[in-house]
């Protein structure tokens, strides 16, 4: 991404006709906007594709993955909605949702048309991740309006691929804002050998709130992601630069976001040899911590579960898969949400 186009990408995400200006007489509150962010573990489609590697995600694959394994985690995925919407925290759909780990829009758009009369609309970018593996991003018209989105390349030293950091703006009520989308690389076969990779991520997301930022100080920006490291690593405290102090945040001239994990009652969102992390995340830009426009209060930000996404035993995940055998469950991790309350 070239950061010094800074006045086009704000433009295409924040400017817009119409919107209410901060200082509005005007203080009806309005229905808040459900976000939810969810690794889903491995939404592929069941066809080989040509210059990717998902050969095992096939009928003849190592996964043996076929339509009617794909067709049970649609089911799984559309029972978490109806969970949501049930919820008498929430009681209706989540008016964004995102997606990690799905391999390509068809296969996205075709799990949430399984979601009973949820009628999101959808933006799709297919990222150079060697497993083909993206960030799917739905809304629902009927309560938030896309402005427009724009991918940026996250460049690695040891040259291969990762998944794109993706920018997206909305409106609500005459009032725009922006979400980050994320999946930074993976823990996997050293955390300390793959933190820098990690850290590389966390600068393209910095550059990015930070450009949305010199139109407005107080933009309401919402990041979400699987950033693959916890609140208090050095990718995401010190290089995205968070805090899990509220006050802080809000004193820090918007240098900081605000990590929602603090106070959460849940222990983690991913369940990894035998221990909760906190991976996944979900932070605010100082902007969302005014109480005027969209803000959040206390309680805003929860794991959300259902009993059928646990084991046996109670203590781990019902996965897709586990230690390589299909298992028939939800995902290896639970969603996030954050409710944000709306004034204008």
């Amino acid at each position: 991404m070239n950061f010094s186009n800074v006045i086009t990408l704000t433009i295409l995400l924040i400017a817009c006709s119409g919107a209410s200006p901060r200082n509005a007489l005007c203080k009806e509150r309005q229905q808040p906007l459900i976000f939810l962010w969810w690794n889903v573990e491995n939404l592929f489609d069941t066809k080989n594709d040509p210059g990717v590697d998902d050969d095992e995600f096939t009928p003849e694959g190592k996964r043996q993955w076929t339509e009617k394994k794909l067709l049970l985690k649609r089911l799984r995925i559309a029972q978490v909605f109806k969970a949501i919407r049930a919820d008498r925290e929430y009681g209706k759909y989540p008016d964004i949702v995102a997606f990690a780990e799905t391999e390509n829009r068809q296969v996205f758009a075709g799990t949430l048309s399984a979601i009973n009369r949820a009628g999101y609309a959808i933006d799709y970018c297919e990222s150079p991740d060697p497993r083909g593996i993206d960030i799917g991003l739905a809304w629902n018209p009927a309560t938030v309006k896309f402005t427009g989105s724009k991918p940026c390349t996250v460049r690695l030293d040891n040259g291969r691929g990762t998944r794109l950091v993706i920018v997206a703006g909305f409106i609500a009520s005459g009032r725009p804002f922006s979400v980050v989308l994320n999946h930074w690389p993976s823990r996997a076969f050293d955390a300390g050998w793959s933190e820098k990779h990690r850290i590389a991520a966390a600068r393209v997301t910095r550059r990015i709130v930070d450009s949305l930022r010199t139109r407005d100080p107080l933009a309401e920006v919402i990041v979400m992601g699987d950033l693959n490291d916890h609140p208090a690593d050095r990718s995401v405290r010190e290089t995205l630069g968070s805090s899990l102090d509220r006050k802080a945040v809000r004193h820090s001239g918007g240098r900081l976001l605000y990590n929602c994990w603090n106070g959460a009652a849940s222990p983690g969102s991913y369940f990894y040899k035998n221990r909760w992390e906190r991976i996944d995340h979900m932070l605010v830009s100082a902007g969302l911590l005014d109480g005027k426009g969209l803000s959040i209060g206390k309680g805003a930000f929860r794991v959300f579960s259902i009993p059928e996404m646990f084991d046996r035993s109670g203590k781990g995940l019902y996965q897709t898969y586990a230690k390589g055998k299909f298992k028939g469950g939800y995902s290896d991790h639970l969603p996030l949400l954050l409710k944000i309350g709306l004034t204008h």
